[in-house]
């Protein structure tokens, strides 16, 4: 145990998706429904074996309660944070820790949102930060436009750098028949799109489309029973650093330091063992941060790690393989669909672009801006 967390004591034992990028006349509760009752048939069970419900309902405060009647559950547990994108990965600890204590049995993690059939009436932050709102930004995509300039500035990242995260996750989604978007791209077409907030273009940003996703977890001695081969959860943690970006401590240096580290303890393993990485790519800074943080290269280096193709199909490493939030899906938040992804890999379910080493996997989830880090380390029962 590392960190009060019993690695590999829990497992994920059902996975999927439902209406990845367009999702017209159903609502988000449907949606979020819809891929909860598919998760539970991959595991081979019932709604009735659910004690457990963990969700982010979009743009309802009281989410996990629509969601329990809506289902016709009464859990014993239920949680819907505010964490931003990385709730999901949260929730993953949080459930591991509540198997593994006893408290509940079979948890879900669900979640479902069509910004793109449906546009919500407020989009962005909940609200205006009084120290930035007189600056007039655009929320949260100035945050990150903040981030990746103190990179570039600092150590000397370039815009074709920020664009071969773009390019990457493009390849990969053209081997993802479920990905939004397909199209080729390349360097110059992220470089020559639309100035958003500079120096990010309309290409270093990610999608806002519709999509649902959940998994399921329970403890390592009921995982052997389930319909599917287990995905065992090796370590989880999370830290939160700051709520507005004016108040982070460091541009370039996000909590996944510290969120990273933790989780490797619990697996341990390193970066170097780890065969597919997951980290959420709302803009390209945020793979190029994250892979600096999480060890998987020194700080400032991170421009130069993903050059020439190296976190594409055939590159040094398995990033963002279905395309990631910037081609795949991004419907709001995103970070479920890094663990669905990771669970895919693992039992060798992911077609095309499925690798051919996949015994370890990494999910990283951010919320906010850069404020909220969280990370999954996921294993097949040959890291047991």
């Amino acid at each position: 145990m590392a960190h009060g967390f019993s690695r590999a004591r829990t497992a994920i034992v059902g996975a999927a998706t439902f209406g990845v990028g367009g999702c017209a006349n159903v609502s988000a509760v449907d949606m979020t429904a819809k891929a909860a009752l598919l998760a539970l048939a991959d595991a081979g069970l019932e709604l009735s074996d659910v004690d457990a419900l963990y969700t982010s309902a979009p743009y309802e405060a009281l989410g996990g309660l629509e969601l329990a009647e809506y289902l016709g559950i009464t859990p014993k547990v239920t949680d819907c944070n505010r964490t931003g994108g990385s709730a999901f990965e949260v929730y993953v600890q949080q459930a591991a820790l509540a198997l593994d204590a006893g408290l509940i049995d079979c948890a879900l993690i669900a979640y479902g949102s069509n910004p793109q059939s449906h546009p919500p009436a407020g989009v962005g932050m909940t609200r205006q930060s009084p120290w930035e709102a007189p600056y007039r930004p655009l929320a949260p995509l100035s945050s990150y436009a903040l981030a990746a300039s103190r990179h570039m500035h600092l150590y000397g990242t370039t815009r074709e750098q920020l664009a071969e995260v773009a390019v990457a996750a493009r390849k990969w989604a053209q081997l993802n028949p479920e990905a939004a978007v397909r199209e080729p791209l390349t360097i110059a077409d992220v470089l020559n799109a639309r100035m958003v907030s500079d120096p990010l273009t309309v290409r270093d940003c990610c999608l806002f489309n519709d999509g649902a996703a959940a998994v399921v977890m329970v403890r390592a001695d009921r995982a052997r029973d389930c319909a599917k081969r287990p995905v065992a959860v090796l370590g989880a943690a999370h830290t939160v650093t700051h709520r507005e970006i004016s108040s982070m401590p460091d541009l370039t240096v996000t909590g996944a330091a510290i969120s990273g580290a933790q989780a490797f303890a619990q697996a341990a393993c390193g970066p170097a063992e780890v065969d597919l990485v997951m980290v959420y790519d709302a803009f390209t800074i945020t793979p190029i941060l994250f892979l600096e943080d999480l060890g998987f290269c020194p700080k400032g280096e991170g421009g130069r790690f993903v050059q020439g193709g190296a976190v594409a199909p055939g590159g040094r490493l398995a990033m963002n393989t279905n395309g990631g939030g910037l081609s795949c899906v991004h419907p709001g938040m995103y970070g479920l669909f890094l663990l669905v992804e990771c669970v895919r890999q693992l039992r060798g379910e992911a077609g095309d672009r499925q690798l051919q080493k996949a015994d370890i996997a990494l999910a990283h989830g951010n919320g906010g801006v850069l404020s909220s880090q969280a990370t999954v380390l996921l294993g097949t029962t040959a890291t047991i």
